[in-house]
């Protein structure tokens, strides 16, 4: 039997001659590579799907910010906001995706934003229902690059800010500003004036929805010479504490040296720089007082605009107005110079400071007056006016005068404000001597009754002037008040007289005065205008007639 040889591969495997099939692959990579390119591929595409999913929050340049929704819809839940460190909440509205305050903020405020924004329902089982974002910032400020400039004749003012502003507000004071909306932001702003120098006070805004405190910018002249303006301007109203500031065309030092303007009359406060142009006074205090003329003078050289030539200075003239009518009259009665007590609404009056009660003396608290006693004469009563000017004020103010050692004019001038005021303050009412009203009847008799602190304490007859002599009928603060005194004058016959030692004499209308005199009898006229009364009772009136007391005669 013959053998047969069969032909091998080359590919052998072992040392048998094993050989691999022919054609067939290594599948194994392949399938592993495209199965981690498809889980790439679902998680690139879970990620864009987180992605979209989310909202945005950010500032915005004309609102407070602006919210942009995930991709493919949503929407906004809710909006919170706060402003400042102890979270004040801060009403605002949504329109059109952006954030508007309901009402003004303040430029330079810290604002706190939450907005809850709803996801749509074919992302929200991913990437939840709801997203909650956040966002601080700071409300934008602007502010003047310039304090000052110097400008040709005729030109028009440039107010320029470190950044675009939305709108401005300007004016002469901080004040009287007007508020200008821009049609678009601007650095720099285009003002008249009306003056060759002055001082206008501005404020930029850099969105429209802000406030912003205002700060001066002073022009000046072109030239050599050194001018000055003042703000508030001369010749103008200011309040008892309200600072004066003086800025210079040059540096205060080349403008006044070391020196600081004399400021009349005496305040206590103090001059301090707050640039190299401007200086301000600052009253302290009582400040310059009420009803007072202040003035301010600047050495030979300097130039201000509005004030006026005083030798061989100019001087800046300013004037504080007086208190209230009825500020006055509260005062009084709660210093006992009056027959009524105010009783404040509120249950307090204001603090017992020199800028509290003079505040409340130009602007007084709400209240009421009220009767001391349940017994008050007719004719009185009837001539209180609370916030009308009268005798019975003018009465009030001579007692104080008399009580403070002050010329007795019932005239409230800066020092009586200032003296009132200061009893105010420490609580110096009147003295116990309480209150007088003196009421004298020309009738048949005629008469007088005394009234005092709610109860007659005199009566009796009295003889006034004859007919060619009247005691004028009319109610009249008393004025002076003597012992004794030497009455002169002329006697209807022409001839005149001069009876010294007339006793007990208080004057209350020219020379008609209540006094003693030696008559035979009394009851009917008989004086040349006086009320005369016999010694012994002329003696018991004269105690409750000091000066302000009022007289009535009808």
């Amino acid at each position: 039997m013959g053998l047969v040889w069969e032909k091998r591969s080359s590919r052998q495997i072992g040392g048998f001659g094993a050989v691999r099939p022919a054609g067939r692959r290594r599948r194994g990579p392949y399938v592993a590579a495209a199965i981690l390119a498809v889980v790439v591929l679902v998680l690139a595409a879970a990620a864009l799907l987180l992605i979209s999913a989310q909202g945005s929050l950010s500032a915005d340049s004309t609102a407070i910010a602006k919210v942009g929704l995930p991709l493919g819809g949503g929407a906004i839940e809710s909006v919170s906001a706060v402003t400042g460190p102890r979270a004040r909440p801060l009403p605002v509205v949504v329109r059109n995706g952006k954030i508007w305050p309901r009402h003004s903020i303040r430029a330079g405020r810290q604002l706190s934003i939450e907005v809850v924004i709803k996801r749509p329902g074919w992302i929200a089982w991913l990437a939840g229902k709801t997203e909650r974002l956040r966002l601080s910032l700071v409300t934008p400020t602007a502010s003047l690059s310039d304090d000052y400039v110097t400008l040709a004749p005729g030109a028009s003012l440039p107010v320029r800010f470190d950044r675009p502003v939305a709108a401005l507000s300007y004016g002469p004071t901080t004040g009287a500003l007007r508020r200008k909306v821009l049609a678009s932001p601007a650095s720099e702003v285009t003002l008249a004036r009306s003056a060759i120098a002055g001082t206008v006070w501005v404020s930029g805004i850099p969105r429209t929805w802000e406030t912003a405190p205002a700060a001066a910018i002073s022009w000046f002249p072109d030239g050599a010479a050194t001018a000055a303006v003042a703000s508030p301007a001369p010749g103008t109203q200011i309040g008892p504490t309200t600072p004066i500031a003086l800025t210079f065309s040059k540096p205060v030092s080349a403008a006044l040296g070391n020196s600081r303007p004399p400021v009349s009359p005496a305040t206590p406060g103090t001059w301090h720089q707050v640039n190299d142009h401007t200086i301000v006074f600052g009253p302290t205090g009582y400040g310059y007082g009420l009803a007072a003329n202040v003035t301010v003078g600047l050495p030979s050289g300097v130039k201000l605009i509005g004030g006026r030539r005083s030798g061989s200075s100019e001087d800046g003239t300013w004037t504080v107005p007086p208190g209230s009518t009825t500020g006055l009259q509260q005062l009084l009665a709660n210093l006992g110079y009056l027959p009524l007590r105010f009783n404040y609404a509120n249950g307090a009056g204001p603090a017992k400071t020199p800028q509290a009660e003079e505040a409340a003396a130009i602007k007084p608290p709400r209240g009421s007056f009220t009767w001391r006693w349940g017994s008050i004469p007719s004719n009185l009563r009837n001539m209180w006016a609370p916030g009308t000017s009268g005798v019975m004020t003018q009465g009030a103010v001579m007692a104080f005068e008399s009580n403070e050692g002050m010329t007795t004019d019932g005239v409230a001038s800066a020092p009586v404000w200032k003296a009132l005021i200061g009893a105010a303050i420490t609580g110096k009412g009147s003295s116990s001597f309480g209150y007088t009203f003196a009421m004298v009847s020309e009738g048949s008799p005629e008469s007088i009754d005394v009234w005092h602190d709610g109860r007659t304490v005199v009566t009796g007859p009295v003889n006034t002037g004859i007919a060619s002599r009247p005691t004028a009928q009319g109610t009249f603060p008393v004025f002076e008040h003597a012992l004794s005194v030497t009455m002169s004058g002329t006697n209807p016959d022409g001839s005149h007289y001069s009876d010294p030692g007339v006793p007990y004499v208080s004057y209350f209308n020219g020379g008609d005065a209540l006094h003693g005199f030696i008559r035979a009898s009394y009851g009917w006229p008989q004086s040349l205008g006086c009320v005369e009364m016999p010694y012994s009772q002329a003696a018991a009136v004269y105690p409750y007639t000091p000066i302000g007391t009022l007289v009535n005669v009808i």
